[in-house]
């Protein structure tokens, strides 16, 4: 009978790997089209992959915990004839006489080569797993000056990156970090505790230090919250502070749309759609999916979509489109008892807001001429200094705690 073989899918544009976290079938077991059989972990989400047909799985390659690159083989179903004929399926005889085919095609290429490439010919062996990939910092220990070009080289072979290695004493010449100088400090770090880091840690590490190549700036203003308050015990259901948080930055956008600007080259694309992230704790790091056109919406035609969104990504089911698109972000900090923080921007975004844990404090009234309880949050705002400057970020942010104060208007 043809076999149809299982392969890691293209999960999103800019995922190129996955890690299979739970097998949901076993060998002799019968599935059906669209049946998921494998569940994988992305730098972005839980996914599941689905048969193509109906068949009986004939075998399974892949192993829980494995990250394995698309297109790679992780199993095979058993089907008959009249299922390939049904389906359109590519069998694992159709894609082997195509790759010959192709060797063939490309064989007959050569010849027609105008260079050579010099040395043993290398083929990525998939096991090959790096010994590193993040270190711990020790106290007391001097940072790296230079990197000398074998030393790159050898970073580049165990996939580490500058940060990894900045708490580095460099021996060499001008201060020069040498192989010896690496070599020793990984020999130090061996008694060390340490945890392989997950892809959703990869992927936040990944994309602060993207952030972290602009100029940040952060500005804060505190901000009363008890009519806030007062009129969210009113609604039904009840908004979060998050969404109240997350409808005022958007009007306020729209207001002043420089703000939200990106700098490409010496231009400044500006937003064509308000669409907001919403920062969701999940385990191991931050997700961040986007609220579509959140300044044509009210707050009640929000909640259903805002509760939706964070309930998927606390889940990790978001689809790649769930977290595409946006053109600044929000988070709420004061989640974790947190009075004030200085968020950094997504490295697609040029702005996040941030509010803290609200606190009793006394302000003063003017009309009983006595200081009374109110509620103060810490208002913040990070935003990317070459696009915004410091009087552009204090004026938008006011402009969000005037909002704010007006939540029957949001």
């Amino acid at each position: 009978m043809p076999t149809v073989p299982i392969l890691m899918p293209q999960l999103g544009e800019s995922i190129a790997e996955a890690t299979v976290i739970r097998l949901d079938v076993k060998v002799g077991d019968a599935v059906r089209t669209d049946q998921e059989i494998i569940e994988v972990e992305t730098n972005k989400a839980v996914m599941g992959i689905t048969t193509l047909c109906d068949g009986v799985v004939s075998e399974i390659r892949a192993v829980e915990g494995v990250s394995y690159s698309v297109g790679s083989l992780l199993g095979m179903l058993e089907v008959t004839e009249e299922e390939v004929v049904r389906t359109g399926v590519d069998t694992t005889e159709s894609m082997d006489a195509k790759k010959a085919v192709q060797q063939e095609q490309d064989s007959g290429q050569e010849d027609n080569l105008h260079f050579a490439i010099d040395g043993d010919s290398y083929e990525e062996d998939p096991s090959i797993i790096p010994s590193v990939k993040g270190l711990p910092v020790p106290t007391g220990v001097m940072g790296a000056h230079y990197i000398s070009p074998r030393m790159r080289a050898r970073m580049a072979d165990m996939g580490l990156r500058e940060a990894d290695i900045s708490a580095i004493v460099g021996t060499g010449a001008g201060g020069r970090v040498t192989v010896e100088d690496l070599e020793r400090f990984l020999d130090y770090l061996e008694a060390w505790p340490s945890a392989p880091a997950s892809p959703m840690r990869m992927a936040v590490a990944d994309a602060m230090r993207r952030s972290w190549t602009r100029p940040l700036a952060t500005v804060g203003l505190p901000v009363l919250l008890d009519r806030l308050l007062g009129h969210r015990r009113a609604q039904l259901p009840k908004p979060g502070l998050t969404l109240y948080l997350l409808r005022a930055f958007a009007l306020a956008l729209k207001e002043q749309p420089m703000t939200a600007g990106y700098l490409i080259g010496e231009k400044v694309v500006h937003p064509r759609s308000f669409d907001i992230g919403v920062a969701v704790q999940v385990e191991d790091g931050v997700v961040v999916p986007a609220i579509r056109k959140v300044d044509e919406k009210s707050l009640a035609e929000l909640v259903t979509e805002y509760d939706d969104l964070v309930d998927r990504a606390r889940r990790r089911r978001l689809t790649e489109e769930d977290s595409q698109g946006g053109i600044a972000t929000v988070t709420n900090f004061g989640t974790f008892g947190l009075t004030t923080g200085t968020p950094i921007p997504l490295p697609n975004e040029t702005l996040i807001l941030g509010i803290g844990a609200g606190r009793k404090t006394p302000v003063w009234s003017e009309q009983v001429e006595t200081f009374i309880p109110a509620t103060e949050a810490e208002l913040v705002l990070t935003f990317d200094h070459r696009v915004v400057d410091g009087g552009g970020a204090g004026v938008l942010l006011k402009r969000v705690s005037e909002l704010l104060q007006r939540p029957e208007d949001l």
